[in-house]
């Protein structure tokens, strides 16, 4: 991956990066990979694949999106389409190795059901981060420098960050719970914290995957 392509990444929406990549353009592919390769890797650890495994689920799925990429008219629903195809090719992977495919699934249901919660999680957890980034590109440039400010690792001390924006170290609060109300306002944001998380799981989560 190259750091041109990491530019790309960062720098252009989900929509412009399919609309390039599908049109041959290897740098926003890369950037499209780049961005969303931890999504698909974090999701083959959690059912514990091997790294050859893991590498052959995420060879798997890039194939099967080069082939959707002319077809899939909401780029909004990228990353919820590459967790559901990871979880599918996880299961693959998993019952090849099984010697009684039929034991495994039905059994308890232990299993299944387990598989089952971690694909829901992870898929939610896709959706959320693929709408954050991009309602972070819909900011005010100012809301953008801070929330990046704030989300620095290790955190930065507010005199730094007064200085790097030009501001009062006392409007750093206000100003920021105004650039989050922003970004929580953007109607896909919007649509997920209301019909799919929990009055308690909306508090930080913004910031964390804004950082990401």
């Amino acid at each position: 991956m190259t750091a041109e392509a990491g530019l790309i990444g960062s720098k252009r929406t989900v929509t412009d990066l399919m609309t390039c990549a599908g049109s041959g353009d290897k740098q926003a592919w890369d950037a499209l990979v780049e961005r969303y390769a931890p999504l698909i890797w974090s999701i083959c650890r959690r059912y514990r694949l091997s790294g050859a495994d893991a590498a052959d689920v995420s060879q798997s799925v890039w194939l099967h999106l080069v082939d959707q990429l002319g077809n899939r008219r909401d780029p909004a629903t990228l990353a919820g389409w590459l967790a559901t195809t990871t979880q599918r090719e996880c299961l693959r992977v998993l019952c090849a190795q099984t010697t009684s495919t039929a034991t495994w699934v039905t059994g308890t249901g232990h299993m299944a059901d387990q598989y089952t919660e971690i694909a829901e999680q992870e898929l939610l957890r896709a959706e959320l981060h693929a709408a954050l980034r991009e309602a972070f590109t819909h900011l005010p440039p100012r809301c953008q420098q801070l929330l990046t400010l704030l989300t620095h690792d290790p955190p930065l001390p507010n005199a730094q960050i007064s200085a790097a924006l030009g501001i009062p170290a006392g409007s750093i609060g206000p100003l920021r719970s105004r650039c989050m109300q922003k970004l929580r306002s953007d109607p896909v944001i919007t649509a997920l914290i209301s019909s799919k998380l929990p009055p308690d799981r909306t508090g930080s989560t913004g910031e964390q995957v804004v950082r990401r």
